[in-house]
């Protein structure tokens, strides 16, 4: 189905334009104003470049060296490849002109785009609001309704006035006893309901987490393709993400050499999310343990993000850093929630686990930002975490099955390479044999551009993998129901076997 007329397109795609690199675009330039104490020559000085991510013409691994100095900012694909530093300054390469002194908008804040797999989402949601077909594998949640046992749970406590006021910050006292039971049953090791802070929602827990132990000039390191809000929540704690890049010939899977030379004297931690989003790898036993005495040995934070602790498939199991490596307990902080394991994501209940001084600075700044967790979602999740876990099995036993059949129909595509991942509930496709090739009289050369073209002439909606890291890949959920599976993949099929 064709829509050539501008508006159709420009309604149809609105979202993509502002997908690149990173999955934002160069907003208003800013002047350069040196850092206090900073000079000119100091910064001319600096090292140039970063080890990590891969960009286009750029072989795995290989910095980018920023075309006026070091990098510390973003990529600009949007507007023709100019980078929009940390510090505010736009690269000669970007066409963005100053329009005003004066910002109404901080810079700060200016740099963050939308979430793009939320946008994606919602763009899919509006379509078929409009009456248009559309199919969205840009959902990152479970299609299955709360446990009725857990609904139970939340009207009991709503209708109790002690739920009608103010709870600690930290989160309800018998939440934290949940959560700290939890992890010793899941996990294999103890810790202390103290030790535990209940946040809204996961994101607030990785943002608090980033803000607790990092300083401006810290760098991170992140494994690539990653979770799109990762490194918008390290550039706000002030530090910056350095992108380590395993591809589809690695399995999306990082390695300690990749890590140590990715490493400087400035990096401060390490993300590691396992079983992954966006990829579905999983890191086996001895590549956690591998990874986690790495990290112990430089004096490395590790933040891992657990989140889909519940959902792994075939031989592959879920390895707790912590448990493999126990002596990092002291230098690691935990992210969890209910929300992907118990289809709770509207519920908003996360959490972190750390050292009693992180725990209590993130605390403290929950208690100016949010103060507590909504105390029917809290009660809810008590229910969770104390219930069984056969609804999770039936989860999981759906979610294998949609895995199966979308990797098969994924790799008899021409041009497109999927390895069957083993845990979450997304594929992602390397796309980069379809690159380049003419489709309906257009030759997408990115997957924003594959991305845009699959929406517009197959109504089906995909994450590009700029949202997630370099350019060549595709995100599908399928966390939805088989029939639509199904459909939405044989559209695309049908679509690209045009490809010439």
């Amino acid at each position: 189905m064709r829509h050539d007329a501008p508006e159709a397109r420009s309604r149809a795609w609105l979202i993509m334009a502002d997908v690149n690199r990173r999955g934002s675009t160069v907003r208003d330039a800013r002047r350069w104003v040196e850092p206090p104490g900073r000079t000119p020559e100091e910064r001319d000085g600096e090292r140039g470049g970063r080890r990590g991510g891969r960009r286009d013409g750029q072989r795995d691994g290989q910095p980018h060296r920023h075309p006026q100095g070091p990098r510390t900012g973003r990529w600009n694909r949007a507007d023709g490849g100019g980078c929009l530093c940390q510090d505010g300054r736009v690269s000669e390469q970007s066409t963005t002109t100053t329009t005003s002194a004066r910002a109404r908008v901080s810079a700060r804040l200016a740099a963050i785009a939308e979430s793009a797999t939320l946008a994606v989402d919602a763009r899919a949601k509006a379509l078929k609001a409009a009456g248009r077909p559309v199919i969205g594998f840009g959902a990152g949640e479970p299609d299955f309704p709360t446990p009725g046992y857990v609904v139970e749970a939340a009207v009991a406590a709503a209708q109790d006035p002690v739920n009608h006021r103010y709870s600690p910050a930290a989160g309800l006292p018998a939440l934290r006893e949940a959560i700290a039971a939890k992890t010793e049953r899941d996990s294999g090791y103890a810790v202390r309901p103290a030790d535990v802070l209940v946040t809204n929602g996961g994101k607030q827990a990785v943002f608090q987490a980033f803000a607790a132990v990092l300083d401006p000039g810290d760098e991170v390191l992140l494994p690539a393709p990653y979770w799109t809000t990762y490194p918008e929540a390290i550039r706000l704690a002030g530090a910056e993400p350095v992108e380590v890049f395993a591809g589809v010939e690695q399995g999306y899977l990082v390695t300690v050499e990749q890590l140590e030379a990715a490493r400087t004297p400035r990096t401060k931690a390490l993300l590691f999310n396992s079983p992954s989003n966006p990829t579905g790898a999983v890191y086996s036993p001895e590549q956690t343990a591998e990874i986690g005495r790495w990290a112990l040995e430089h004096g490395i934070w590790v933040i891992t993000d657990e989140i889909y602790e519940h959902l792994t498939y075939d031989d592959a199991v879920f390895t707790p850093v912590v448990r493999a490596v126990p002596e990092l307990a002291d230098t690691t902080i935990v992210l969890n929630g209910v929300a992907k394991t118990y289809a709770m994501t509207g519920w908003r209940v996360g959490w972190m686990i750390g050292p009693a001084d992180v725990v209590k600075a993130a605390t403290n700044l929950q208690s100016h930002l949010t103060s507590n967790v909504a105390n029917v979602s809290q009660r809810a999740a008590v229910a969770a975490l104390t219930g069984d876990l056969s609804a999770v099995d039936e989860m999981r036993s759906a979610f294998d099955r949609r895995r199966r059949r979308m990797v098969e129909m994924l790799n008899a595509i021409d041009g497109v390479r999927c390895p069957a991942p083993q845990g979450a509930f997304y594929a992602y496709p390397s796309v980069e044999g379809v690159l380049g090739r003419t489709i309906r009289g257009r030759t997408p050369t990115t997957s924003a551009e594959l991305a845009e073209l699959v929406l517009e002439e197959a109504e089906v909606a995909v994450v590009p993998g700029e949202a997630f890291g370099p350019s060549g890949y595709l995100r599908l959920s399928y966390a939805l129901g088989d029939d639509d599976l199904v459909e939405g993949v044989s559209r695309i099929q049908a679509l690209l076997a045009e490809a010439r």
